[in-house]
């Protein structure tokens, strides 16, 4: 494993409640305590920028000098929270992440760590959403191709409402120990096509999670 004293991952995290919030709020207090930490530079956007008035270029610093960029939120209306959205309309600039001379982030991994509030059973051409939830991510993935980056297989907690403690810390845990094993699992998590769920064999997951997969 690298340096650990090296901070290469970049967490974003973006809850508009965190205060509400159980799954998000139990995944940053788990980040916190772990010895991950020591290598990852947490950005809390709605802490920073309340006013929506993203710092671009603080944003862009915080890029370059990551090998991973994790985004950590729930999914709100089959999407990302508003800030999340804004900040990627705002700080992978064409000419800098993309388009001509945009190769700010060529080659750097692409993670999401998000939770839904509905179960896996309605993430499915028959359930209530009536698609898989990598129909629903096509964007986050289309987005991180675009500059250039390496998209890895979501982690998700599905049914975080419904969701126990021991559910829900142990969602936590392997996001831990997956910053902590960063990159050994990368090569086998990168996105291979929107809906495989194929699992990454660093824990056994309960049936609440998968690897593409309110107040979460």
């Amino acid at each position: 494993m690298p340096d650990s004293t090296a901070r290469d991952i970049l967490v974003l995290a973006a809850h508009p409640d965190l205060g509400r919030s159980h799954t998000t709020r139990a995944v940053l207090d788990a980040l916190r305590a772990s010895p991950a930490a020591d290598r990852v530079e947490l950005r809390d956007l709605y802490r920073l920028y309340p006013d929506f008035h993203i710092h671009v270029e603080a944003e862009q610093r915080a890029l370059q000098a990551a090998r991973l960029v994790v985004m950590l939120h729930p999914i709100y209306w089959y999407s990302m929270p508003a800030l999340q959205k804004l900040w990627w309309d705002e700080v992978p600039r064409l000419g800098w992440a993309y388009g001509p001379g945009g190769t700010a982030l060529h080659g750097k991994d692409c993670w999401l760590v998000a939770s839904t509030g509905g179960g896996v059973e309605a993430y499915a051409p028959g359930g209530h959403n009536h698609h898989p939830i990598g129909d629903f991510l096509l964007p986050y993935q289309q987005s991180a191709r675009t500059c250039g980056m390496n998209w890895l297989h979501p982690q998700i907690l599905h049914a975080a409402h419904r969701a126990t403690d021991d559910d829900i810390q142990a969602h936590a845990a392997l996001f831990v120990k997956r910053l902590q094993h960063f990159p050994d699992w990368c090569d086998t998590a990168v996105e291979r096509g929107v809906g495989d769920e194929e699992a990454v064999a660093l824990d056994e997951r309960p049936a609440l999670f998968s690897t593409l997969g309110g107040a979460q």
